[in-house]
């Protein structure tokens, strides 16, 4: 008899989660497991499964986004249930913070993705499904598998339905040149790069569109929007050198700082991104569309569970021609 699958649920994105669980449906009756993150008075965590999860498949839907409590939490989670004899335990992060720190580029920092996954790990993970790493090789500083999803299966669909006469791909950094020559390379377009050099974190000094965009209609493509004020000013520089209309799409909406407004006043139409993160009241902008993973994120536990491919969920396995 193969065990029975239970779905929890940190305090990071609830809503996600139900839906997540809504999507997943077989099985679960009555949707996510029971669990209480208590609380002391000092803030210390403790979770507590209430009810059995002896041999079960256990997945614990938990972003790693600020507050870092969300971290621990999840941590803590996966302690609670290897201690409480679960059968197969998976950590489902659809936003893996500290991301961002994939190398060591500077003197004397930390390798803060590396530590997430070394923490996963010795908390008791079997395994992990994430979605749009900043750095897909971040999957290699595990010991465990990782799955890693791909946004671009929901993002897609949203694009062909726009029916942008002249489509255009753009990379608001060179960092994010692979992930948007992917996409492009689905829709037979072109792309072009918007190559910024920062001061500092958060920060940009300069910015260069390499490529020509005159009369296009652009669409960005990245995986963390922060305070947007990349993508703001890349926008405004593909406006200045001639493009029709230009949008984004972004997987986590971390929005921190002037986020909103900066989205706001920028000359996006539209900037499209998924509900890995919870978006706070202020983020109902007129810009700012919202697309859900739960069906995604279901799809991938199912075939999980049932010891089936996950391949069909990227856009590599069902490109135009192919």
């Amino acid at each position: 008899m193969q065990p029975s699958v239970k779905i929890f649920t940190g305090n990071s994105n609830p809503a996600l989660a139900e839906k997540i669980a809504k999507k997943y449906g077989k099985g679960l009756n009555g949707g996510l497991g029971k669990v209480k993150i208590q609380k002391f008075s000092d803030g210390e965590i403790q979770p507590v499964f209430l009810e059995s999860i002896r041999g079960d498949y256990v997945f614990l839907i938990q972003g790693t986004s600020a507050p870092s409590d969300n971290l621990l939490e999840l941590l803590l989670m996966i302690d609670a249930a290897k201690r409480a004899s679960a059968g197969y335990i998976t950590a489902v992060i659809p936003y893996f913070g500290y991301a961002r720190q994939d190398r060591k580029d500077k003197p004397r920092v930390a390798i803060g993705s590396k530590l997430v996954a070394n923490l996963l790990t010795s908390a008791g993970a079997n395994r992990v499904i994430t979605m749009d790493l900043h750095a897909p090789q971040i999957q290699g500083f595990f010991d465990i598998p990782v799955d890693h999803l791909d946004s671009s299966a929901i993002f897609i669909p949203y694009i062909e339905n726009l029916k942008l006469e002249n489509l255009t791909f753009a990379s608001p950094d060179v960092g994010s040149t692979n992930r948007v020559r992917e996409v492009a390379s689905y829709f037979n377009a072109e792309m072009v790069i918007c190559d910024k050099h920062r001061k500092r974190a958060n920060e940009i000094a300069s910015m260069v569109v390499i490529g020509d965009v005159t009369n296009r209609d652009i669409v960005l493509i990245d995986d963390i929007c922060d305070t947007a004020g990349t993508l703001s000013k890349a926008a405004n520089l593909l406006m200045e050198k001639g493009a029709r209309s230009v949008r984004a799409f972004c997987t986590h909406p971390v929005f921190s700082g002037n986020a909103y407004e900066n989205i706001e006043k920028s000359v996006l139409q539209e900037i499209v991104v998924c509900d890995t993160i919870p978006i706070k009241p202020q983020g109902a902008g007129s810009k700012i569309k919202v697309i859900s993973v739960a069906e995604l994120f279901a799809v991938a536990i199912r075939n999980m569970h049932e010891n089936k491919s996950i391949t069909s969920l990227f856009i590599h396995s069902h490109r135009r021609g192919d």
